[in-house]
């Protein structure tokens, strides 16, 4: 049974709005390598949101079209993936229709292996991988190349209007909060206080 970690949110603002909570890939330096909004869920002042979740992982894939900031990634595959024994998958056009195949164990565990088959087209769909059923990272998928992803998860918060599985832009987020969890410590709690600066403890 995996580890559940849990994310207390309080909304002491005044103010209505959606917590986002999104990863960050840390020494990623590639501009194609996207964050999804992970979770999102609405909150009005003085109320409280509360997100759980495990270490667990997938692979997905999405006809997203051009994957830009606003888009929306809603999972039209999901495999459940494995860092050690199910970490490597083709994907492929099969009778004009995209899909995941041939799922196997990878180089290198520790990370997640998506290889592109020669068969898919550009600017029609992009892979990534979840964590917990919901979408993390994407990318768009190209024919003949092959994409790892190494999932070392740095978690963030933010506020505003979101939408679970949308493109961010995260060098645009003004208002982001980093949430770390200490060894041994699986409950965070995180208030957006009156003056719409952020407490965490």
């Amino acid at each position: 049974m995996s580890q559940k970690y849990t994310l207390n949110f309080h909304n002491n603002t005044r103010n209505y709005g959606k917590i986002c909570v999104y990863q960050t890939a840390p020494d990623v330096n590639d501009p194609q390598l996207m964050s999804l909004a992970w979770f999102a869920e609405p909150a009005h002042p003085t109320t409280s949101v509360k997100f759980s979740w495990t270490i667990d992982y997938d692979f997905i894939w999405d006809e997203t079209g051009p994957l830009v900031p606003g888009v929306v990634f809603d999972a039209s595959q999901t495999w459940p993936a494995d860092l050690t024994t199910a970490n490597h998958i083709d994907f492929t056009s099969d009778r004009d229709a995209l899909t995941f195949a041939n799922q196997r164990s990878g180089v290198k565990a520790g990370t997640l292996y998506v290889h592109n088959s020669n068969t898919v087209p550009f600017d029609v769909a992009s892979v990534g991988i979840a964590m917990s059923g919901a979408g993390t990272f994407a990318r768009p998928a190209q024919p003949n190349l092959a994409f790892s992803f190494t999932p070392h998860p740095v978690y963030w918060v933010t506020f505003g209007d979101y939408e679970v599985g949308e493109v961010l832009d995260v060098e645009a987020i003004t208002n982001a909060q980093k949430i770390t969890f200490n060894p041994n410590i699986f409950n965070v709690d995180v208030t957006l206080n009156l003056d719409n600066t952020w407490s965490v403890r």
